[in-house]
């Protein structure tokens, strides 16, 4: 809610603020679809020039998390807690053989059954399960700190595939002024082939080349 509020409050103090001050908004208005079309065009180009298939379906998705907002809440928190909980008290009281079954097919597992929104997140299961499986194997005999210290490398892991999609837009977003700055350069490169025409017709070519490198901007 709060990004969709930022980006009407964010255009109509832009394009509001030109009018104030007597700019003409039709102009603009007519160079923006073109404009837009050769920016946006480029910097989808070179999205998909620069980045493979998973990250461009990483930062679809993180955008998507922009306007829809946290996908946990407190009480999915507690769910994680409350999942693990009972894994290890089943640990404790039944032996690790009780606990293989369901950490080798958390989908068939009653325990994971309980809590079905954690069960949809295949990143969190594997963690539990990865980790509670090394519990398994080694008989319930495992380092605890062996066992934090794989943990900890599975969520930095984790973290660093996440971060990949919001480097992407972070280079996207250094590019795009110079995107439009090209935008701009082939808007001056159409006027000049239009030189012998009247000033009143060149400004608003001019002025409608400048309009590239504000949208790039």
């Amino acid at each position: 809610m709060f990004p969709v509020i930022g980006i009407v409050v964010l255009l109509v103090m832009v394009f509001g603020g030109f009018a104030f001050t007597g700019g003409a908004l039709g102009p603009v208005m007519e160079a923006i679809p073109h404009e837009m079309l050769i920016i946006g065009g480029a910097a989808a180009g070179a999205l998909i020039i620069g980045n493979s298939g998973k990250e461009l379906k990483g930062l679809g998705a993180g955008l998507g998390k922009v306007f829809k907002g946290p996908k946990y809440k407190k009480q999915d928190y507690l769910d994680v807690i409350f999942l693990v909980s009972k894994l290890m008290k089943m640990l404790r009281m039944d032996g690790p053989i009780a606990l293989e079954p369901h950490v080798e097919d958390p989908q068939s597992s009653a325990v994971f059954a309980e809590y079905p929104k954690l069960l949809k997140d295949k990143a969190l299961v594997n963690l539990i399960a990865d980790t509670l499986r090394l519990v398994v194997v080694s008989s319930g005999t495992l380092d605890v700190h062996a066992v934090e210290e794989v943990m900890d490398h599975s969520i930095k892991t984790h973290h660093h595939e996440e971060e990949a999609a919001h480097g992407t837009l972070a280079s996207l977003a250094d590019a795009l002024p110079a995107l439009g700055i090209v935008a701009a350069v082939l808007g001056v490169v159409k006027t000049m082939g239009s030189i012998d025409k009247p000033p009143s017709i060149l400004g608003a070519m001019i002025g409608s080349a400048l309009v590239g490198t504000f949208m790039g901007v």
